[in-house]
């Protein structure tokens, strides 16, 4: 059995804040951090929009992305989400 895992950046209504994670549950971890169900940054500053998304396939391939997208500036992480979607839109109504 293949496994996806999925990279992903989340933002508040303002895109004022950037979350970037790493999950094997997309789904799950949006519908988590749009009902505030975990502690920790994304419930502290209301970051419920799911704005970027990258499949991989293995775990180490997603972490590994996960770090390089964490260390790059927001210019950066607003490109990747730009390109993907460029009005921003909550992506979590795709599904």
């Amino acid at each position: 059995m293949n496994r996806q895992f999925y990279v992903y950046i989340m933002t508040n209504k303002t895109n004022s804040v950037l979350y970037t994670g790493v999950t094997n549950d997309l789904v799950r971890r949006v519908y988590e951090h749009k009902n505030k169900l975990v502690e920790g940054f994304t419930k502290k500053y209301n970051v419920d929009k799911l704005v970027f998304y990258e499949i991989c396939e293995d775990v180490n391939s997603a972490i590994a992305r996960e770090k390089q997208i964490k260390g790059g500036s927001r210019k950066k992480k607003i490109q990747l989400i730009e390109a993907m979607n460029s009005g921003w839109h909550d992506l979590d109504n795709e599904w």
